[in-house]
């Protein structure tokens, strides 16, 4: 149900993702995230490709973490913004970040290699239903995807939605 990436360059440093769909408490969570009560992301899943955006997302953030660059205030906040095609952070969470009336979320945890995944906590506070975060492209708007991070037809053509979607968050802070 959940996945969890060991990050290459960050010996020791995982990512884990949770999936939910059908969720009644998404301002509860939102609040929660907002007073620093939830350790972990919380984002919009209708704006995601695949799973393997937010492990790029989450492993900027890590490396700009460990080099002290973050443009946010929080590793977690920095994982958000990173999925984002601009440098606005308030456009980032508008557009990433969970809102009150959502019903899906996707819960994005960084955590040590030697301790215990921090599950339970998480997924005791989300009031939803678990699913596997494979089917993450099920609940996502390809067409919001597209206009958001400016895709063309032609692009498409010559390779995938995800490859021109991880291509802008990989070069946002260089064009």
């Amino acid at each position: 149900m959940h996945l969890t990436h060991d990050l290459e360059l960050f010996p020791g440093r995982r990512v884990t993702q949770l999936l939910f769909k059908d969720v009644k408490n998404a301002a509860e969570l939102r609040q929660c995230a907002v007073k620093g009560e939830v350790n972990g992301a919380l984002i919009n899943p209708t704006m995601l490709v695949n799973p393997f955006q937010v492990l790029v997302a989450a492993n900027k953030a890590v490396h700009l973490q460990t080099i002290g660059k973050m443009k946010t205030r929080s590793l977690y906040s920095e994982i958000i913004f990173n999925l984002s095609p601009t440098n606005n952070i308030s456009e980032a969470f508008k557009r990433f970040g969970i809102s009150d009336g959502d019903e899906s979320v996707m819960v994005v945890l960084v955590h040590s290699r030697d301790e215990p995944q921090p599950l339970s906590d998480i997924v005791a506070r989300v009031n939803g239903q678990q699913v596997a975060v494979e089917d993450v492209s099920s609940l996502s708007s390809n067409t919001k995807i597209q206009k958001l991070y400016k895709v063309t037809p032609q692009e498409e053509r010559c390779g995938t939605l995800l490859d021109a979607v991880v291509c802008r968050m990989a070069t946002k802070d260089v064009v």
